[in-house]
């Protein structure tokens, strides 16, 4: 008992001997150092782990217990909706820390030792109190993802032009109006959510933004969109809760979310339907036409013609249809193959050649070299002259 008071009464002289802004920072420390040694149930056991993932989120930390700065085998870091308001110096040891989530603390800036976690991927700073980010913010090279949604930013922070990597910004419900004209810089980027903010009319620039693959402007005041086509990399724009009916027009692919944007996507998947069944017929067709042996004309034709570009093409004289070359007439008759269907000469074929060509009546003119008769005219002329001396004689 005696102990006890001569204790509290030698704190009391101590602080009789400090102003009243050193015994606030003490008063502080004290509280803090003891909370750090009121560690929750289980944290203990999640220090000694050796886990690359450590979950420390909803445990009501006022501080980081110092112990996580010794980890340096931490690849993720997890410390949400705690009441966070700043990070010890030693956080920056942890350079094998990929992922930092930091959501839902009371932190009004962003802690410097975290921009100095070169190796950091993923940033989450949501659900804070931040209105600006640091200079020293561009030393995190590696950042692909970074949210701070849930703030407090009026402007758009251009400090986030110099981390060439960055591919995802969730920047939702913040109190932003308008972007910077050469937000285009930021080349890298492939999904923007914008939603929640104060834009009353939709940012020129975005229509530079040739990479974007997801737009979410969801609850906004934009009461027309431009069209969207021009960004040929867009899969999904989001306008849901703006004093809108109908979406924008966008590209085929790009899925669309807002009033008016299911009767828009039915319309477009039956047009698209219409146009698949149409190409699939087109296709069947011409697949059925390349299949059909097509035949042009009589088989003679075929093989005449065939037959005569062979003789053009070597200078020889053409052989007449009719004729059989010697040799063949007692086999059988020839066959041609056609597109793999056989087909064979027969007797009526060939006889309905002959027809033909002394069915062409007058004016017929053969395109080969001239005929020689097999007896010479000459033969004929002698046997009449013979016939009229043997009937002068015998008168």
């Amino acid at each position: 008992m005696g102990n006890s008071s001569g204790k509290d009464e030698g704190e009391e002289g101590e602080e009789e001997g400090m102003d009243g802004g050193e015994i606030t920072v003490k008063k502080k420390k004290k509280k803090e150092e003891e909370v750090e040694e009121e560690l929750p149930l289980g944290v203990e056991e999640l220090f000694e782990s050796g886990d690359p993932v450590l979950d420390l989120s909803y445990r009501k930390f006022r501080c980081l217990p110092s112990r996580v700065c010794g980890l340096m085998h931490l690849e993720k870091l997890y410390v949400c909706g705690n009441k966070l308001r700043t990070l010890p110096d030693s956080i920056s040891q942890l350079q094998g820390l990929r992922i930092l989530a930091l959501d839902f603390n009371k932190m009004e800036d962003v802690p410097l030792p975290v921009c100095q976690l070169t190796n950091l991927t993923r940033l989450y700073l949501g659900s804070n109190r931040l209105m600006s980010l640091p200079p020293e913010l561009k030393n995190l090279q590696s950042l692909r993802c970074l949210w701070m949604e849930s703030n407090y930013f009026q402007r758009f922070p251009r400090e986030l032009y110099d981390l060439p990597h960055l591919k995802s910004l969730q920047i939702g419900d913040n109190r932003l109006k308008t972007l910077p004209s050469d937000l285009w810089r930021m080349e890298a980027l492939r999904g923007l959510w914008l939603y929640g903010n104060r834009f009353e009319t939709f940012p020129k620039v975005l229509l530079q933004m040739n990479n974007l693959e997801i737009l979410d402007m969801d609850r906004n005041k934009m009461s027309e969109f431009p069209s969207l086509k021009r960004l040929h990399s867009l899969r999904l724009f989001s306008y849901d809760h703006n004093p809108v009916d109908v979406p924008p027009k966008v590209g085929d692919e790009v899925l669309v979310v807002g009033e008016g944007a299911a009767e828009f996507l039915e319309v477009r998947e039956a047009r698209m339907e219409k146009q698949r069944k149409a190409a699939e017929i087109a296709a069947e067709e011409s697949l059925v036409a390349a299949e059909e042996p097509v035949i042009h004309g009589i088989l003679k034709n075929s093989s005449s013609n065939s037959k005569r570009a062979s003789n053009e093409a070597t200078g020889e004289a053409d052989v007449n249809e009719g004729e059989v070359k010697d040799g063949e007439g007692d086999g059988e008759l020839p066959f041609t193959e056609y597109d793999k269907v056989e087909l064979s000469y027969d007797e009526e074929g060939v006889e309905y050649e002959t027809e033909e060509l002394i069915c062409e009546g007058e004016g017929f003119e053969y395109e080969g070299e001239e005929l020689e008769y097999d007896v010479p005219q000459n033969d004929y002329e002698y046997e009449e002259l013979e016939d009229m001396r043997s009937q002068d004689e015998e008168a």
